[in-house]
């Protein structure tokens, strides 16, 4: 397990720059080592900043995209063509201009997929995707992922697990259905904590006052059933990626660097 690390930029879109030039140079320095890289996003609007600033010209060839294997860390249960899906502004904002190998843009099943009602089944069948992926080296039932990005909710929620909810306790699953969400809409398929802590590097990126308390509180070292972003841990690295805004209430014993 990592402790975290905690770089603040001066401004969302600062933060936006920082983050796509990190998220480049880890799968550069991946797919050096490795014939591909994996890597996890989830929804939020500053990952949405982080996908437009990863699809400016100058960035897009930077590396080569169809090396990437693309996951995401949790997704609403609606439609395939609903807006409200993770991986719609994900398409939009970044793969639609990037040379990304269309099978290996992992998308969670969505609510017209063919499993009805059975979110179980859904979350299952992800699971199983994810299994074949694992790379021959790694004795897990997910691939070593390179970087997970995550966002956090204003109440502390990471992927779609939210404070006190039964998700948090799950430790023998990699995805799992998730109900009764207290976040619209109320269906939805997430990575567990032991899928994400199979990251060689797991980043929060996260802007905003509203989110200044939950930092906080996760840096503080709350539960993680209580404060689900103070739970994951990356293999390498946790480092959380903030704005001077997100950054308003840092514990005093919490040291931030500004990024290099």
């Amino acid at each position: 397990m990592t402790e975290p690390e905690v770089q603040v930029s001066a401004s969302a879109e600062a933060l936006a720059d920082t983050v796509a030039e990190r998220v480049l140079g880890t799968l550069g320095t991946a797919l050096q080592a490795r014939a591909e890289a994996h890597l996890v996003l989830t929804g939020g609007g500053i990952l949405e900043k982080v996908f437009k600033a990863l699809a400016v010209p100058e960035r897009r060839a930077v590396i080569d995209w169809s090396r990437v294997h693309v996951w995401w860390g949790d997704e609403r249960y609606v439609a395939s063509d609903s807006d409200e899906r993770n991986d719609r502004p994900a398409m939009a904002k970044l793969f639609d201009h990037v040379a990304v190998d269309p099978s290996w843009l992992h998308r969670m099943p969505a609510s017209d997929a063919g499993f009805g009602d059975d979110v179980q089944a859904a979350a299952d069948s992800y699971a199983a995707e994810l299994a074949t992926a694992v790379q021959p080296e790694v004795a897990d039932d997910v691939p070593r992922f390179d970087v997970v990005l995550l966002g956090v909710g204003p109440d502390g929620h990471c992927a779609s697990l939210f404070p006190r909810h039964p998700g948090t306790r799950v430790v023998d699953a990699s995805v799992i259905a998730v109900h009764d969400s207290p976040k619209p809409p109320p269906t939805r398929l997430s990575f567990t904590f032991p899928a994400l802590d199979a990251a060689r590097e797991v980043w929060f990126v996260v802007s905003g006052d509203g989110k200044a308390d939950a930092v906080a509180r996760a840096l503080a070292g709350a539960p993680r059933e209580e404060v689900p972003s103070a739970g994951p841990r990356g293999l390498e690295r946790t480092l959380w990626l903030i704005d001077q805004d997100a950054a308003a209430q840092l514990p005093p014993n919490v040291s931030a660097a500004a990024p290099s």
